[in-house]
Parts: structure tokens; sequence; C-alpha cells
């Protein structure tokens, strides 16, 4: 008796499981913008690297790039949970209410036919009962007139008959309408217990099983729905573990370290300015003239020398000199070169090691090819092999090349010193020898001036204008003969024993004196120095 509200009940169930598909579907796209929103967020803020040097290389900056690699990862967990959702619980939800729907209509339709052929039965059971009525009202219409004529003694015996022939009809008919109401009574009897407890509770009984899988199947996709999240927890712990380890990994000491090394020059700090005395002319008529202007003068030499080394040595802290980047990088600082020409060697080696390989992969083809013409033909492979031959040397000869200015910077002179250009004097003016082209002065006018230059090369000579020569600080024996052919350099032989005018300043090079008063640099890995324990020292300039 309560069909529709049962209609009504599993029509709202229908609905419920409806709403709740809406739901997971929402947040499966809540879920995928906001793994589109952390990958862009990630790409945004990821280096766009171009070149190796700009790689990061602070341990800072490595953390931080880990930590977008994970919060990557991390996106790709959400955007698993998306799809886990779509497919299990959104995509079963939606086949599960199409199916819902069916069944459900046809348990409605069950319902609705029987109650319809219920409905039939009683109205067939209530026509029969309404004509069994109005027969019996028609049998005692003709009893009473049967026994109204068989009264009279007027009437005839004609109409008693037929009214007597009338009553047994109507009887008959009664009798029979009589038995066809029974029969109608007891079938619909049969039907309407049949319908309210067989056909009807079973219909009830399908509905009620179908409302619980529509339950049960709720229950799965809240289940299916919270697991979907749950299996992507173990890779997000490690993603969110990820990222602790990346913020463990910054060491700022390491940091510290890495800006000290990109930013060492190597050369050493300025040292102090002279004390320029202006007063002398003043006193001019006191002491002897030529000795007073002698010594002023020479005075005034020391003071422009020292003071055009001093500022061609505050660069570093100042302004750069400008000028185009040399292959040799010879305008760099001496900390900066050896690290470039380091990093240039390493990329040449692995050239290298490329075309050897490519070589070899070239001639074991060959082979083949001589073995087997069928399969080509050895003579095409003579270019390729030519021209790789060719890059080989022209690698060897760079790596040759990079390796000798890299000894220089290295103060690997021993076995090289023979092969040295100009930029081995071109390194020892960034480490404090100043020349006319290779000076760092800001100031042209305030350079130390010496003779004219030859072939390109820097000049020792600037260091010599004194006029009066530097004290010997200690002596030394040549191990090596060296030939001495740039301009500053001093030539000696093995065995030949030289006066220390000034020690090795970390460049590789000491200054040294002949007893003929000849002066010049000689590679400090060429000779055994033994210096003077009293000695003072020589004034250098820095």
């Amino acid at each position: 008796d309560q069909f529709d509200s049962l209609d009504k009940h599993t029509q709202w169930g229908i609905d419920f499981l409806e709403r709740y598909a809406k739901f997971v579907k929402e947040r499966i796209e809540i879920e995928q913008n906001y793994a589109k929103q952390l990958r862009n967020l990630v790409k945004k803020y990821c280096p766009k690297r171009s070149s190796k040097d700009e790689e990061p290389r602070f341990t800072s900056c490595i953390a931080f790039f880990n930590i977008l690699n994970e919060l990557n990862d991390y996106a790709g967990q959400r955007e698993v949970v998306a799809e886990e959702m779509a497919h299990r619980v959104y995509g079963e939800l939606m086949r599960y209410a199409h199916d819902l729907k069916t069944e459900r209509k046809m348990h409605l339709q069950e319902g609705r036919k029987a109650q319809q052929y219920l409905d039939m039965c009683w109205k067939q059971m209530d026509n029969s009962k309404k004509k069994f009525e109005r027969e019996c009202r028609e049998a005692e219409k003709a009893q009473q007139s049967y026994e109204r004529l068989d009264n009279d003694t007027n009437a005839t015996k004609a109409d008693v008959e037929k009214a007597k022939q009338q009553l047994n009809l109507r009887t008959h008919m009664a009798d029979e309408n009589k038995n066809e109401y029974a029969a109608q009574l007891q079938n619909f009897n049969g039907e309407q217990h049949k319908h309210f407890y067989v056909v009807i509770p079973q219909i009830y009984k399908q509905l009620q099983e179908m409302d619980e899988r529509r339950t049960i199947k709720l229950s799965e996709c809240y289940r299916g729905f919270a697991d979907s999240e749950r299996k992507v927890i173990p890779i997000i712990s490690k993603c969110l573990e990820g990222m602790i380890l990346a913020a463990k990994s910054v060491d700022e000491r390491r940091d510290s370290q890495m800006v000290v090394d990109s930013f060492k020059s190597g050369f050493e700090p300025p040292g102090d300015f002279p004390f320029e005395d202006y007063s002398q002319h003043i006193y001019r008529t006191i002491s002897d003239g030529t000795i007073s202007a002698s010594k002023q003068e020479s005075g005034k030499v020391d003071a422009k020398t020292t003071v055009g080394k001093a500022k061609g040595k505050l660069w570093l802290f100042g302004k750069k000199p400008k000028g185009p980047a040399l292959e040799d990088f010879s305008h760099l600082p001496p900390e900066q070169r050896r690290k470039k020409l380091q990093q240039r060697i390493d990329e040449l080696n692995r050239e290298l090691q490329k075309e050897s390989d490519q070589k070899d992969a070239l001639n074991k083809m060959k082979d083949v090819y001589e073995k087997n013409p069928q399969m080509g033909d050895p003579g095409s492979l003579q270019p390729k092999l030519a021209e790789t031959m060719n890059n080989i040397d022209r690698l060897r000869m760079e790596i040759h090349k990079n390796e000798a200015w890299l000894s220089e910077v290295e103060g690997k002179t021993g076995g090289r010193g023979d092969r040295r250009h100009s930029s081995d004097i071109n390194h020892l003016v960034t480490q404090g020898r100043e020349s006319p082209e290779g000076s760092y002065t800001d100031d042209a006018n305030q350079e130390v001036r010496g003779p004219p230059q030859q072939h390109g090369h820097h000049e020792f000579d600037d260091e010599f204008e004194d006029d009066d020569p530097l004290p010997a600080i200690g002596h030394c024996k040549a191990i090596y003969p060296f030939d001495g052919h740039n301009e500053g350099t001093l030539a000696m032989k093995e065995g030949e024993v030289l006066y220390i005018i000034e020690e090795d300043k970390g460049d590789g090079w000491t200054r040294a004196r002949r007893q003929n008063g000849e002066e010049g640099y000689v590679p400090t890995s060429y000779i055994d120095v033994t210096l003077e324990k009293n000695s003072k020292g020589a004034v250098t300039y820095i």
C-alpha cells in the first residue's frame, strides 16, 4: 500500500547517488587544477639552463631545485589521485546510476502491472456482484407479481401461468449470476491474496535489494575515494622527506667557500703608500746642491713608480679593466684564469674522446666492409675518417696549448720553459709586473714607462729604473739552463751562481743579478735558492 512512497524513496536514492557523483567530479577537477598549477609553479621557478656556467652550484640553490623536483613529483601524485577517483569512483558511479535507473524502472513497471491486474479483477468481481444484485431484485419483483395474480380471483389462469414462468426465469438468472459472482469473488480474493502476499512483497524486496546495493555502492565509493588518497600517501611522504633532506643539505660554509673560490683573483693585497717628502726643496741651500738634487730626483722616480704600481693593483677593488676577452684568459685574474683554462681542457678532452670513439667505430666499420664488400664500400668511409683525424689533431693541439697556459698559471714551468710565449709575461703582469701595455691602472699617465716593446711581448724593464741597485738578500745556483728570450728575463747556464735581490712573490719567478750587474727574472723552479738570515731584504713594489 506504500508503492508511491517507495517510488519516491528510490528516486531520492538515485538523485543522491548522482549528487555524490557530481561532488566527486568537482573534487577531480580541483585535483587536476591543483596539479596543473603546481606544475606551472615549478616550471616558472625552475632554472632555464642555457649553458653549464648557469647550472646551480650553491647548496641553497641546489636544495631549492631539489624541492622543486619533489614538488613536481607531488603534483604528479595529485594527478594520480584525480585519475584514480575518475576511474574507480566517478566512472563507477555513473555506470551504476545508469543501471540503477533501468532496474528501478523495471521493478516499478512490474508493480504497476500487478496493481492494474488486481484492479481489473476487482472490477470484474464488482460487475458480477452488481448484476447478481440486479437479478435478485428482478426475481423478487417477479415473485411479488406472481403472488398477487395467484391471490387475485379475477386473474385468469393464463396470467397466473405467465407470471409463474417469469418468476422461474428470474430465479434461474439470479442463481446463474449468483454463481458467477461467487466465482469472480473467489478469483478476486485469490488474486488479491497473491498480489499482497506474493507479487508486491517480491517487487518490494527487489526494490529493497536495489536500494541496499545502492547504499553498498556508495559505501564502496566512499572507501575508494579515501583509498585513492591513501595510496599516494607513502609517495607523498617520500616527496616531503626529500624536501626535508634538501633543506638539511644546505651547507652555509660550503656556499661561502664557493663564493671565495668563484671570486678569488690570486692577487696580493696592495702595499703601503710611501711617504712623499715635498719639503726637501726648502733645505736645498743648506746641503750640497748636487747630492740633494740627485737624491730628490731619485726619490721622485721612486714615488712615481710606487704610486703607479700601487694604483695598478687597486683595480680588483675598484673598476675592472675593460678590454676584449683573450683566448688564453689572460685578461682574468690568475685564479679565475686557472679555472677557465681547466674547464676548457676538460671540455676539449671530452670532445677528443668522442672523436676517438668515432674513429674506432669507423675503423671497425671499414674492416667489416673490407671483409664483406657486399655490405658497403670501404672507400666511402675515407673522407669521414680523414675529417675525424683532422679533428683529433686539432683538439690535441688545442689541449696542448691550453695545458701550456695552465702550467704558466700554476707555476709548472719545469720542462715547459722553452715553450713559453707572450702569455707567460702577461700572467706575470697580473701578478704585479706592470708594463705599458699590461698595466691595469686607470690612468695611463701613472703607468711606468719602459723601453719600447717588440713583437707584443710585455717587459720587466720597468722594474729596473731605480738609480740605486737593490741589495742582495741571498744567492742561488742554476739547476737547469734558461734561455731568457723574453725581455725582462735573465739567461743563465746550468751551475751558474747569481745574487737574489727579490724573492718569488708566488708567480713562479725570482729576481736575480749577475756579478756584472745585469738583472732579470729567472724561473724559481730552475734554481736552488739560499737566503741570508741577517739580510733586511730588498725594497719591492707590489
